[in-house]
């Protein structure tokens, strides 16, 4: 018998192996597969477990419903924003912050544009996934509120600051990844919520000193200690003195 009809080698069965795309990838594949064919509601956990060529044992110790195989990374996600929240330190501005943290949601988009654009088709026509979406949405606005809490605990409407700027932080990352994912992927996602987020940092986060023009110098700050009490003309004086005026 020649060698090449043999059975495959260790080597080759090796590499067959790591072609094959891991379980959970092959999943999402046979359901959005099926979805894009039949229809969601006509696509049952029997016909994507079917397709995969796995049991239903195995579709739901990856995911808890069919309508979770439609947002599979969600979770990762939202525990890489929660990690992400926790290891901020007292140097960092609180919406810069949450703002860094909402794009995290965008890089996940980003990855695979053409997934992510179909998803969005999906979701548009099924209401129960829309209802899933938004409470999946929820739980990102309600980890950027927590972590905004605990930022702005002792001040005066601390929580009610903290819960209007996640939901700006929520409302302007959305409005600028929707408008992306109705134009089929096209176009820089990343530079539209940059610029969306910039709304909420300006209206809400701590204004950065402005920038001289080009060829300008900075003006000067001067900082007097006076005596408490004492007359304005000698405040004037040490003020001209310091300058070099008097």
């Amino acid at each position: 018998m020649s060698t090449s009809s043999a059975s495959p080698g260790r080597d080759e069965k090796t590499e067959a192996g790591a072609a094959k795309p891991p379980m959970r990838e092959a999943l999402v594949a046979a359901a959005f597969q099926l979805f894009l064919e039949r229809g969601y509601e006509q696509t049952t956990v029997d016909d994507i477990v079917a397709l995969a060529g796995v049991g239903r044992r195995s579709f739901f110790r990856y995911f808890p419903s069919k309508e979770d195989v439609v947002f599979p990374d969600h979770e990762r996600c939202l525990a890489d924003m929660t990690a992400f929240l926790a290891a901020s330190g007292e140097e960092h501005e609180p919406v810069r912050r949450v703002c860094d943290a909402a794009r995290l949601v965008l890089r996940m988009y980003a990855e695979n544009p053409t997934f992510s654009v179909q998803r969005y088709r999906l979701t548009k026509q099924v209401p129960g996934l829309r209802a899933y979406e938004l409470s999946v949405v929820w739980r990102y606005e309600r980890a950027l509120a927590e972590y905004l809490r605990q930022r702005f605990a002792g001040r005066r409407d601390g929580t009610l600051q903290a819960d209007v700027i996640a939901a700006a932080v929520v409302a302007a990352h959305n409005n600028a990844l929707r408008s992306w994912l109705r134009s089929d992927g096209q176009g820089d996602a990343s530079a539209a919520v940059d610029h969306a987020l910039g709304y909420v940092q300006t209206a809400f986060g701590a204004a950065p000193p402005p920038r001289p023009a080009d060829g300008e110098q900075p003006e000067d700050v001067v900082v007097v200690v006076s005596r408490r009490g004492a007359p304005l003309w000698r405040v004037v004086q040490e003020i001209e003195a310091t300058l070099g005026r008097g």
